[in-house]
């Protein structure tokens, strides 16, 4: 029998036993509807292999990976082109986690992968809301007469949660009647303090990795000027480490564009951080 040791290939500081997690990190390789840049879903691979790269201690938050006790369960395995399907299974899986009485860490993959998620979570809390990091606004109705796109997500989630419970950062392109979306329902906020009124609701986190600056993260499906700077992104976690959080996604790393992988060590840290909030 050999005795090794071997490489692991779950994400560094999990916990191997599902039974004995809080929280599940599930990914979620699908991009089947992304409109520009394909390559997401060659993301949650990618990150758990240059997760090793990372220390397991935040010294942002003062914790190891370890005391955040999740559990890395691996890539879901989607029918390549079956979109319907692919969002069935997410949402199914899920559901599953929350029956089992934990919550739920998605990695993607493309934002329209959290649509199932927040379908699933809909299912357990009444009063749910979604706080959105991103480039872009998600609030169209349709790209080329296609509903469920990635750039129809949050208007979907609006659909399911309201748009009052939605909150938006990082937002910089979009149509304008999306822009008058947001400005009608209020979801584009700028400072902290406007996350106040999310006190007592059970919040969704969100991230897309565009919110950030290419200069920051070049290897996503759509790079969008004007972005937020790594800490200003981590600024924003450390305002919501006193929310009442019960899941959490991190979605469109495309880390074949970045042949530095720069990028997808950003991503791994941006998880790491956002781990330590749950």
């Amino acid at each position: 029998m050999l005795e090794g040791p071997f490489l692991d290939r779950n994400w560094i500081g999990q916990n191997s036993d599902y039974n004995t997690s809080e929280i599940v990190m599930l990914g979620l390789p699908f991009d089947g509807t992304v409109s520009y840049r394909p390559g997401s879903r060659f993301a949650p691979e990618q990150i758990r292999l240059a997760s090793w790269g990372l220390e397991d201690y935040s010294p942002r938050f003062d914790k190891h990976l370890q005391d955040v006790n999740f559990h890395d369960a691996g890539d879901l395995e989607f029918p390549l082109g079956n979109t319907y399907k692919s969002l069935e299974l997410i949402e199914k899986n899920v559901q599953q986690i929350y029956k089992d009485g934990k919550r739920v860490f998605g990695i993607g993959g493309e934002h329209l992968v959290t649509l199932p998620e927040i379908r699933a979570l809909s299912k357990f809390f009444d009063n749910l809301a979604v706080v959105h990091f991103d480039a872009h606004t998600d609030l169209r109705e349709e790209y080329l007469g296609e509903s469920m796109s990635h750039s129809a997500v949050i208007r979907h989630i609006a659909d399911i949660i309201g748009a009052e419970n939605i909150k938006q950062i990082g937002i910089r392109s979009g149509t304008k009647e999306e822009f008058e979306f947001m400005k009608k329902y209020n979801t584009l906020i700028h400072e902290y303090k406007a996350l106040e009124e999310f006190k007592g609701k059970k919040i969704f986190v969100t991230v897309d990795l565009d919110v950030l600056d290419p200069s920051v993260m070049s290897g996503t499906g759509t790079p969008e000027s004007g972005g937020l700077l790594f800490n200003e992104l981590i600024g924003w976690f450390e305002y919501l480490k006193n929310f009442d959080i019960i899941g959490a996604d991190v979605v469109e790393l495309a880390p074949d564009y970045d042949a530095s992988g720069v990028s997808t060590a950003v991503a791994c840290k941006v998880i790491r951080e956002l781990l330590m909030i749950m």
